[in-house]
């Protein structure tokens, strides 16, 4: 008997699927992956019907959904770094905000998986919740992480966990006691269409109640929207919000979730019949996270633009020394050198000083041909306390740009007579490049020759060799120091490519200077910027790498005039 009551369902089910398919009009092309969900969604039916009356007691829940996450949490966790910490702990604050409301009284646990490519939540049976830090950096409102947890909730409050749960049960005949083997991939795959539009509404639902705006919602689902439309495309780099792993990720959250366009319409009529209260939506309060990391990102491609406004985002949101030193690393390298000058001075009055800061600040302030920034520089040292000493060296070299070289030559004097001290070759190769944007090439030559023997594998000391010896015309001395410079494998690509790049060109080898130039500037386009070269290096190299430009402008015109 039981034998045909199952035959007759799978009868009813599979004629009212065929029927159901026939009828509605389906917003995508024919292919084998259709049967496939179709079978499986027909499958997932039949598996459910027992457990609607044999559903698992609580405890039993808790007790499988606690032995499953303690094997999920993935080899990127990073407990001790404080920023982990403070997102962990907002994340548990507001989620918990919302499981007060839940129906089920359960002991929800909040989790927060710091992989960037993870663009996506998931609940387990029995109050466990995680959300990847990919979805976190697509929202800036407190009120979207609230509608995503608030969903992810509702598939614990109404059984779709503890569901997913006993089908592998009933479908593989698995012990409860080994059910935590099964793989976590199971619970992040998404539910029924049906189950995914409940915990939309009811998601929305607890998200109102505990005080957020539906716009939240809307907005998450917005954003869905714009990422299932690039996904669609197939574009490379959306936007650059995702990496292409996060975006193959996406592909099947998307096959198994309903159309973001459904979600919007739905919450949207929710909204149109309810008598909500409205709220403006909170800010995210840890977005600045985000979008540092996203701003220290661009920078290291080059986009400069892009990380100067995420990082002024983030420095408005929350002002630290990252999101402060991206911001005026970013201003420097668009020649942007009076704020990139204030940015350095906030991080240096707000955190412990270096001497790489202080350079950074020093030359920022020569680079903006501002009047008086000697005394600007000395009016920031007056103010700390303790040993400023290694300050004397910027110092002096704004001094020694100023038309006073006294200071300089003091200076120069003491240093050569206490090479011994640890930092003393520093010291002397810092003040030589002082002397190199003064135009003293000799002098700059002898200093930093000295200091390149008491540290012959320190890259910056080579390099700026390097660069002076162009400049003096010693360009064999120039292409034997750089040789050097290649031996170290930590040096990047703008430090070896670009002073072989002039050196060629000053020794007419034309044709193999453009290929390191041209790989330098697909990288680093402040070499493309007239001002920032000149403001920073001598003017046989402003004006080398000026003709270069012009003529692989000219080389890649002709090539596309000419006839195919």
């Amino acid at each position: 008997m039981k034998r045909w009551i199952a035959l007759a369902a799978i009868l009813v089910l599979g004629t009212a699927a065929i029927v159901f398919s026939e009828r509605r009009k389906v917003d995508s092309g024919a292919s084998a992956a259709a049967i496939l969900y179709l079978i499986a969604d027909t499958e997932h039916e039949i598996t459910r019907m027992p457990v609607r009356f044999t559903r698992m007691s609580d405890a039993d829940e808790i007790r499988a959904g606690d032995e499953l996450a303690k094997g999920y949490f993935p080899d990127t966790q990073d407990k001790a770094d404080p920023e982990f910490t403070k997102i962990q702990a907002y994340i548990n604050q507001v989620g918990l905000r919302l499981a007060q409301r839940a129906h089920r009284k359960l002991p929800y646990r909040f989790h927060y998986v710091r992989d960037k490519a993870f663009v996506n939540a998931f609940a387990l049976p029995g109050g466990h919740v995680f959300i990847g830090a990919g979805l976190l950096a697509l929202m800036d409102s407190e009120d979207e992480l609230a509608a995503v947890l608030g969903h992810e909730v509702e598939h614990i409050d109404h059984y779709h966990c503890a569901g997913r749960l006993q089908q592998e049960q009933a479908m593989h005949k698995i012990p409860l006691a080994e059910l935590v083997a099964l793989p976590v991939a199971i619970f992040q795959a998404g539910y029924s269409k049906d189950q995914e539009l409940e915990a939309d509404r009811e998601g929305t639902q607890l998200s109102v109640e505990a005080g957020y705006s539906a716009s939240g919602a809307i907005r998450m689902f917005e954003t869905f929207q714009r990422l299932y439309d690039q996904v669609r495309a197939q574009a490379k780099t959306p936007q650059d919000e995702l990496s292409q792993v996060a975006i193959d990720a996406l592909q099947g959250y998307f096959r198994s979730h309903p159309l973001p366009s459904e979600r919007i319409a739905q919450v949207n009529k929710m909204i149109a019949g309810s008598a909500w209260p409205p709220h403006p939506e909170r800010d995210l309060a840890i977005a600045y996270i985000f979008w540092t990391d996203r701003a220290e990102e661009a920078l290291n491609e080059g986009k400069y633009s892009q990380a100067q406004e995420l990082a002024a985002r983030a420095t408005q949101m929350h002002a630290n020394g990252k999101t402060l030193t991206i911001l005026a690393q970013a201003q420097f390298l668009q020649a942007d050198f009076t704020n990139a000058a204030v940015s350095y001075r906030k991080i240096l009055d707000g955190d412990v000083w270096t001497t790489d800061l202080a350079n950074a600040y020093a030359w920022s302030l020569a680079a903006s041909h501002q009047q008086d920034v000697a005394n600007e520089f000395r009016r920031w040292i007056v103010l700390l306390p303790g040993d400023t000493q290694p300050l004397q060296v910027p110092l002096d070299g704004l001094l020694l740009l100023a038309g006073d070289p006294a200071p300089a030559r003091r200076l120069q004097t003491e240093i050569l007579a206490n090479l011994a001290n640890n930092s003393g070759p520093d010291q002397l190769s810092d003040l030589s490049w002082w002397w190199y944007l003064a135009k003293d090439y000799s002098n700059a030559a002898e200093l930093q020759r000295e200091a390149v023997q008491r540290r012959p594998g320190n890259l910056r000391m080579l390099m700026r060799l390097a660069w002076i010896e162009i400049d003096q015309q010693r360009l064999a001395d120039a292409f034997e120091t750089i040789n050097r410079a290649d031996q170290i494998a930590t040096a990047p690509l703008a430090e070896k490519l670009t002073a072989p790049a002039v050196a060629r060109w000053q020794a007419q080898e034309h044709d193999t200077a453009l290929v390191d130039f041209e790989r330098v500037i697909a990288g680093h386009p402040e070499w493309t910027n007239p001002h920032w070269v000149a403001s920073l290096y001598s003017p046989l190299v402003a004006q080398s790498v000026q003709e270069m430009q012009v003529e692989l402008y000219r080389r890649k015109k002709a090539k596309a005039n000419a006839p195919r």
